[in-house]
């Protein structure tokens, strides 16, 4: 109705009333809705900033926490001969004062056993079933091994006539659960063998026991222990890993071990008995040189968002208290006792050379560092320790933490902000909103009374031009 009025207003004024009408509607609310659109840029600013200062600071946090995992900047074990045992630091372990002499006296493996005679390719040779049984082997009287079952109840393995080739012995034993062998087929010029190999460990020695199916026998005769060139036959024996820790011998079943040597890894690579292997620790100087200066790195770029984001003049964060809280905790961060120590030793960054410049950054005194690490390595490493969670005491990694958990916090940081800035928005949209309904009123009234005016404007102009002809007559009459 509006639009069809607007394009006939002006007919009879012959004013552009369209024109009119759009200026006297941004005339009376230019003010206002200028004023909504610098607070909605603004409300999109601090949300946009907030929402960096978080990220930004939760990603310092995490990549700290990060690289303290990995374990690259504790002190690293070292062993005298890695062709015997390699050894490793466990992360999060410390090995300070570790002096342990190794001796790897055997590795650890499983028993293998194998078809003694060979089987043409694909042959069907028997069906039923076949019973596993675990235990160990002990040499008797005679020095003969005899075979000690454990108490473990394992399912039976049932052989069907169409599983009754080597290949299909082979998959179901590898399909039943619980048993933790490996089966495969191997082929030589002669035909195909079956080999079935354990778990590693002296009590994870087994055997296998086969019972015929009446009706199609021939299993029991390739399984069962070997008699003459029949049956399955022993290849490697089991047998536990055996390392003596100096001096003392412990057995393992695996030839990786964590729980031998505190907070060590040991990886046996060979036996050398009478071979002894010494651990000892090397600082991790460099690493943790070049640790401090990544994270001087970061925390520049961080307090150059913050100091952007809290300008007096500029910045959209400049009157936000979360923002300013952040700030504070930032710049103390230098002189936070990060050690918990009270003896004198290094315990916060300054003590080890990082430097506060008059523009809020940090930089590093290299040589103090460089110091620092020759002569109190063992307290710079423990200010990149996983000391646990808390703003001072517990390692840098737990400082950056605490930040990071009070910069997003709903209640009182950034998070907080954060929420009220976006209901601040929520508001001002729905103020703009009503503000264009009162704008599309207000034109739709002005244009109605337009239309009113024009319409008589045309019926004067109407009554006139009549008028006129009439005079024109009476004239022209005389």
């Amino acid at each position: 109705m509006v639009d069809s009025i607007a394009k006939t207003l002006g007919a009879g004024s012959g004013i552009d009333i369209g024109s009119l009408v759009t200026s006297l509607v941004e005339a009376q609310y230019s003010v206002k809705s200028k004023q909504f659109e610098n607070r909605a840029e603004t409300l999109t600013s601090q949300i946009s900033t907030v929402a960096s200062l978080k990220s930004a600071m939760s990603g310092f946090s995490t990549a700290l926490a990060g690289l303290v995992s990995g374990g690259s900047l504790a002190t690293q074990v070292s062993s005298s001969n890695t062709g015997v045992v390699k050894a490793t630091l466990i992360a999060g372990a410390s090995v300070a004062g570790l002096n342990a002499r190794i001796e790897v006296r055997s590795l650890t493996s499983g028993q293998s056993m194998a078809t003694n005679a060979a089987t043409p390719a694909g042959a069907h040779i028997g069906s039923g079933q076949i019973k596993v049984q675990f235990g160990s082997y002990a040499a008797d009287e005679n020095g003969i091994d005899t075979f000690i079952a454990d108490a473990t109840d394992l399912p039976a393995i049932d052989i069907a006539q169409t599983d009754g080739t080597l290949a299909g012995i082979a998959a179901k034993i590898n399909g039943t659960a619980g048993l933790g062998l490996v089966a495969s087929v191997v082929t030589d010029g002669t035909g195909e063998r079956l080999v079935v190999k354990g778990p590693n460990g002296a009590d994870k020695a087994f055997t296998l026991t086969a019972t015929d199916d009446p009706a199609d026998p021939g299993l029991a005769a390739r399984i069962n222990a070997a008699t003459g060139t029949d049956g399955m036959a022993r290849g490697s024996a089991a047998a536990d890993a055996r390392v003596a820790v100096d001096g003392i011998e412990f057995r393992r079943t695996s030839n990786t071990i964590q729980n031998l040597v505190p907070g060590v890894k040991l990886e046996l690579q060979s036996v050398a008995p009478g071979t002894i292997v010494t651990l000892g620790t090397t600082a991790p100087t460099t690493a943790l040189q070049q640790a401090v200066n990544d994270v001087i790195e970061t925390f520049n770029e961080l307090q150059k968002m913050v100091k952007a984001a809290t300008d007096p003049a500029t910045g959209p964060l400049a009157r936000d208290p979360a923002a300013a809280e952040l700030q504070r905790m930032l710049r103390n961060l230098t002189t936070t006792n990060l050690t918990g120590a009270t003896d004198g030793s290094p315990a916060s960054l300054a003590s080890i050379g990082v430097v506060t410049n008059r523009d809020g950054s940090l930089s590093v005194d290299a040589g103090k560092l460089a110091k620092v690490l020759v002569a109190n390595p063992a307290a710079v490493e423990k200010m990149f320790a996983n000391g646990g969670t808390g703003a001072s005491g517990k390692g840098l990694g737990a400082a950056l933490a605490a930040i990071s958990v009070r910069t997003t916090d709903r209640t009182y940081g950034l998070g907080a902000s954060e929420a009220r800035y976006s209901r601040a928005q929520t508001l001002l949209s729905d103020e703009q909103s009503r503000l264009a309904d009162q704008q599309a009123s207000t034109k739709t009234r002005l244009t109605q009374q337009f239309a009113s005016m024009d319409s008589r404007v045309a019926a004067y102009r109407s009554t006139q031009a009549f008028l006129t002809q009439q005079v024109d007559a009476w004239n022209s009459g005389n």
